[in-house]
């Protein structure tokens, strides 16, 4: 009995445990409030409440009302509304909990500028800031892909599919005829020299390899955010290096708190996007026989550019630890990169590591000392493709153009090489040619921060620039190339290239009265710039399968070409200062001026000053908008982007001997800019809808030209400013919408829009060709000229009207004149996103595309004439007309191969899930799958309408010309992201 009774009492006693755990657990408590805009006292509709650290939330009704029921009587409410400050509350003892948002998550966003940051409602010029989380996601070897189609009035050509090539870059359209065209890159507070350490190669008719992006040493996963400044107003800081534009790119940095491992990897599959269509065997045979050929004929079937592509694997790693407290933090990173490339035997490698951090001094931290360091090591796999091949042509060429019914393998397993022919197997060029880069480079800065008063700010800021870069490349003796046949070739170069910078800053800040606040900053800077290198290479070896670059000695004495060479340094020293006055958070003003002493420039001019002045007015919350501004803008800035020596006496040395190269003018000086900008900034429906529109008028005067010297003078060049005006004008719209924006489901699209327009007005200078084509029956050919009252590098041909009966071309006055006949600047620029989030998937898609352009076909021109047949591959299009074109009929440059260059690219598009913490250690693991260049809209039939082959005409650069360039690829890429 008592048993009975213990287990009783017992039963009874869990029982009674089991009803009071039940009643705390379903005794919920209820929470309401109204959730109103801090500024207006409106309602927010769809405002998310949600308990902090938990999947507890609400949404709030069309009053702005919610109701919340909650297990707990302790914690945090968290108010988040799009547009809107975050707020948050902990729970008190009463169930009534309002909030009041302040307007400000997108107008109290930090933008960069130059020696400073401002909130993005105190700006006053033209800055476009993209983050972290709006970069592009695909495989990337430098920065400035990743903001390619995010910015209004920026453009971004990828020239090249090889890894890691070399971007075109215009902000606002082409600038300068002569002198560059790229913006400014500064890294961290470091305006970086522009060029790559990398050796350039000219292997003999191959022709010139391209050049790599300068941007390379950088990891793309350390890059924090990215501004681009537009309008004088924001360059003007930078003085003589401003015109083209700047972008700041700001890196990660160490961030206080308890250490945190980050980690991403990524592995991808790349194909090759687009090819030629040109014939294969069977079409090729009915071509020959069509045209009554006799031969031709070698009995196979082949793809050469099946042959020499490949899919190619990419992994990517990057790994960071950061921490600290408010005395010091740091940060460490490491990533690894290994891109192969779609063409056999190209590729990259990239390490990269970086150490930043910062720490404080004294009880006061009046002092603070910021240290950065970004060191790279890259190697690179180059094929042996060129931006201006002759006759035998370089890879690609080789491959297109290679008869489909002769085989590149002969039954025995050797290689077909035909000694003494002009016909090159592409698979044999491959095996012959080894081209092989290392560049190693070093980017450190230290900055000391000393806060004199509570005001009163003094930093300087010392950094160094280094790049290291070493080349080796050769081709066998046993291939087929003009000159290399039975010689062989090696080739071995060096570049070292050095910035160093020191700048000494004082920046002011003080509330003037209750009304007014001030922001100044005054600054001296100078930079020092140093490029040197030297280059060897030799043939006659006597051996075969060997690097030739081992042995150089095994060359004959006569074959052997020493260079070096040393630019003349660079020196620029600045005094700068910028003032912003900020009325009632209403009125702003900024004034900005920079003097700069640049030794490129003359005797006579060797200081440039750049003022600039502009105002926004804040008028908030009017009419329809949640926010409005108005800004206005004017400056001068310049562009030096020359060579080093230019307004100097130089000469030349050659082997014992000593020529004159460039004849000295004291005059020299800078190109000027001069810039209007005109700008609204607004937000509608709740901050749901946010843009920009923006106007601009850029005129560019004392423009550098490169001239040869007339005779008698000595057979030299000389750099002169030219009389005339480039001018820019345009419109800019950026638009981002929240069209749904809730705790499981948001959804975000946004876009930009720009119409350009260029002119080249009151030229009368000497007429200046440009646009230089290359290949057969094309020696010494272009097909651009500048023109005055026309675009920058309009096109100038022959006008073709068809063929005749007879088969041969016809054209405008029988082909002894030229027209002007479009141009390759784009008069439109779209750029499209959308962001898709419901729960724990999201999903993100990129387009961007240009139009209103045209581009010249130089491989359909030179390389798949219809004289080919019998010999080598065609364009298969040449076979679609009712009338046979003439197997006779001559290659000449014309609008035959002028298309148009419209183009919308699906450039990435990303479908993620994130698995949370995983376990006691990971922590916001997530997994990806992202696509890049998936989908290509266009009628141009050539590998990429994205194409710039840069060739230079007496100096002056071509722009929108196609040349066989590295084809682009198609790239698959699964990642997973997680921390602990």
């Amino acid at each position: 009995m008592s048993r009975l009774i213990k287990i009783g009492a017992r039963t009874g006693l869990l029982m009674l445990l089991a009803i009071s755990l039940s009643a705390s657990v379903y005794a919920q408590r209820t929470v309401t409030g109204k959730v109103t805009d801090a500024n207006s006292g409106e309602a927010l509709i769809g405002a998310n409440v949600v308990l902090k650290g938990t999947s507890t939330g609400t949404t709030t009704d069309l009053d702005g009302n919610y109701e919340l029921k909650l297990a707990v009587n302790e914690g945090t409410l968290v108010f988040t509304y799009t547009g809107f400050t975050t707020l948050e509350i902990e729970l008190g003892d009463s169930d009534v909990i309002d909030a009041a948002l302040s307007s400000g998550e997108l107008l109290d966003e930090i933008v960069v500028v130059g020696y400073g940051a401002v909130k993005k409602s105190d700006l006053t010029g033209a800055v476009a800031s993209i983050g972290e989380r709006d970069f592009n996601q695909g495989v990337f070897t430098a920065p400035d892909q990743l903001i390619q189609g995010k910015a209004a009035g920026v453009q971004i050509i990828n020239t090249s599919g090889a890894p890691g090539a070399e971007t075109t870059v215009r902000i606002r359209g082409n600038n300068s005829i002569r002198a560059g065209n790229s913006p400014l890159f500064v890294v961290d507070g470091i305006p970086l020299d522009g060029r790559s350490a990398r050796p350039g190669v000219t292997a003999g008719d191959l022709g010139a390899t391209p050049n790599a992006n300068p941007l390379n040493f950088l990891n793309p996963s350390d890059i924090e955010s990215i501004q681009v400044l537009k309008d004088a107003s924001a360059t003007a800081i930078y003085g003589s290096r401003g015109a083209n534009g700047v972008v700041i790119i700001t890196t990660k940095r160490a961030k206080t708190g308890d250490p945190s491992i980050n980690f991403s990897s990524s592995v991808g599959v790349s194909s090759l996007l687009r090819s030629y269509d040109v014939l294969d065997a069977n079409e090729y045979r009915n071509a020959l026989n069509q045209y009554g050929i006799a031969g031709g004929d070698g009995g196979s079937d082949v793809n050469a550019m099946d042959e020499i592509t490949r899919t190619g694997i990419t992994q990517n790693y990057s790994f960071s630890i950061g921490g600290g407290n408010d005395n010091g933090n740091y940060r460490v990173s490491a990533g690894y990169q290994n891109i192969e490339g779609i063409i056999d035997e190209t590729g990259l490698k990239k390490y990269t590591g970086s150490l930043s951090g910062s720490y404080s001094f004294f009880d006061s931290k009046a002092l603070k000392i910021d240290f950065n360091l970004l060191s790279s090591h890259i190697t690179e796999d180059i094929a042996p493709i060129s931006t201006n091949a002759g006759f035998t042509g370089s890879l690609i060429s080789q491959a297109i153009q290679w008869n489909p019914t002769v085989a590149l393998v002969n039954a025995d397993g050797s290689l077909n090489i035909e000694k003494g022919s002009s016909q090159i197997n592409p698979v044999a060029m491959i095996a012959a040619y080894d081209d092989n880069s290392e560049l190693t480079n070093v980017l450190g800065s230290i900055s000391p921060t000393l806060k004199i008063t509570d005001n009163l700010e003094y930093r300087y800021l010392f950094s160094i620039n280094h790049g290291v870069g070493y080349r080796r490349a050769q081709m066998a003796r046993w291939i087929n190339v003009q000159n290399v046949e039975d010689r062989g070739w090696a080739y071995f170069g060096n570049n070292v290239l050095t910035t160093l910078q020191h700048t000494h800053t004082l920046t002011y800040n003080e509330d003037i009265s209750d009304a007014i606040s001030l922001n100044a900053v005054v600054g001296y800077e100078y930079q020092n710039f140093k490029n040197k290198g030297v280059n060897l290479t030799a043939q006659d070896f006597i051996v075969d399968d060997f690097d030739y670059t081992n042995i150089l000695q095994n060359s004959t004495t006569g074959s052997r070409i020493l260079g070096s060479f040393a630019d003349p340094t660079t020196e620029l020293q600045s005094y700068f200062g910028r003032v912003n006055l900020n009325y009632m958070d209403k009125l702003l003003l900024t004034a900005t001026v920079r003097a700069d002493g640049s030794s490129k420039f003359g005797e006579n001019n060797k200081y440039g000053v750049f003022p600039s002045l502009a105002a926004a007015y804040n008028i908030g919350d009017v009419l329809v908008f949640d926010d409005l501004k108005v800004r206005v803008g004017w400056g001068k800035t310049g562009n030096q982007e020359f060579p080093a020596g230019a307004a100097q006496e130089r000469y030349s040395f050659g082997q014992g001997t000593i020529a004159l190269q460039n004849v000295a003018n004291p005059d020299l000086k800078w190109e000027t800019a001069t810039t209007i900008n005109f700008g609204v900034d607004f937000s509608l429906f709740n901050y749901r809808l946010t843009g920009s529109i923006d106007y601009f008028n850029s005129v560019r005067t004392d423009m550098l030209f490169n001239f040869t010297t007339i005779r008698p003078a000595p057979a030299a060049r000389y750099w002169v400013n030219l009389d005339g005006e480039v001018i820019n004008q345009g419109v800019e719209l950026a638009l981002n919408a929240f069209i749904i924006d809730s705790r499981d489901l948001s959804w975000s699209l946004g876009g930009n829009l720009t119409f350009l327009q260029n002119e080249l007005r009151n030229y009368e200078g000497p007429t200046v060709n440009t646009g230089a084509v290359f290949g057969q029956g094309l020696t010494g050919a272009f097909v651009q000229r500048l023109e005055n009252g026309m675009p920058l590098h309009s096109f100038y041909v022959r006008e073709f009207l068809g063929l005749d009966d007879s088969g041969q071309s016809v054209y405008t006055d029988d082909g002894n004149s030229s027209y002007f006949i479009g141009d390759p600047n784009p008069d439109v620029l779209l750029g499209l996103n959308t962001a898709l989030q419901y729960k724990d998937f999201s999903f993100g898609m990129n387009l961007q595309g240009a139009f209103g352009h045209q581009l010249y076909n130089n491989t359909k021109n030179a390389v798949l004439p219809i004289g080919n047949l019998g010999s080598r591959n065609i364009d298969a299009s040449l076979l679609d007309g009712d009338l046979m074109e003439a197997t006779s009929n001559p290659v000449t440059t014309s609008s035959r191969y002028l298309e148009d260059g419209d183009y919308l690219r699906l450039a990435n598009m990303t479908l993620s899930y994130n698995l949370g913490n995983v376990g006691n250690n990971v922590k916001n693991l997530r997994v990806s799958l992202t696509g890049q260049n998936l989908l290509l809209f266009t009628n141009y039939s050539g590998f990429d309408p994205e194409v710039n082959t840069v060739n230079e005409l007496d100096g002056v650069p071509s722009f929108g010309i196609e040349y066989v360039p590295y084809p682009t690829a198609r790239t698959i890429i699964l990642g997973v992201n997680f921390s602990f």
